[in-house]
């Protein structure tokens, strides 16, 4: 059993490849490894997509990797193993971000990716630093956290998903932010759950034991 860690230059992978790491020991989940090789990607048994930065940029980044997304893709939709999105690799499951220039994204989670637009205009953007969870649906993923439960954000845009179904949690920052997002084998967290202590943990955890 793999977990693989999908690199495409976008962003520092050492901190989730090391909470990946930690919890695959501690559940038996097999290998953790970071790769942008399409045919480990292919082969892994579960799908890890971060990323950082701005949405084209990282969008053009896995494009340029020629047949990475491909090898996501066969895995992850015609497979069906499961997939997790972080910060910008969640918003890669749109169907469109708006940051800068309209950008497609996957559609494999049918909405857009727009700015956070906060009622109070004394909140800065972006949205940087730990806030309260609010779940709004049971999901294998999040199994043992509940409202409440801090995460680590740093973002300044986020998914509005077209199917309320597809929303699993949301915080609040001076407006209602998308959380975490999922449908079948798909789950994506914007915030990072590596940087989220024991709630990130213990989510990564859940992920790496799912069986959906």
């Amino acid at each position: 059993m793999t977990t693989v860690i999908v690199d495409y230059e976008s962003g520092n992978l050492h901190s989730a490849e090391k909470a990946f790491q930690r919890m695959a020991q501690e559940v038996g989940a097999g290998e953790v490894i970071v790769t942008s090789d399409p045919d480990a990607v292919r082969r892994a048994s579960r799908v890890v997509l971060p990323g950082d930065g701005a949405f084209p940029a990282c969008r053009k980044e896995l494009f340029d990797h020629r047949g990475l997304f491909e090898a996501m893709e066969e895995a992850v939709i015609w497979l069906g193993h499961p997939f997790m999105g972080i910060c910008i690799g969640m918003q890669m499951l749109a169907d469109e971000g708006l940051e800068y220039t309209p950008t497609p994204g996957f559609g494999w989670i049918p909405g857009t990716v727009g700015p956070i637009t906060p009622s109070d205009p004394a909140m800065k953007v972006p949205h940087m630093g730990w806030n309260d969870l609010e779940i709004t649906r049971e999901h294998p993923v999040l199994a043992g956290v509940k409202t409440g439960d801090h995460a680590y954000f740093v973002h300044s845009y986020h998914v509005r998903v077209a199917d309320p179904a597809h929303l699993i949690a949301r915080v609040d920052y001076g407006e209602p932010v998308t959380a975490v997002v999922g449908r079948d084998n798909i789950v994506g967290t914007q915030f990072h759950p590596e940087k989220s202590q024991a709630t990130g943990l213990r989510i990564i955890s859940n992920f790496l034991s799912w069986r959906p």
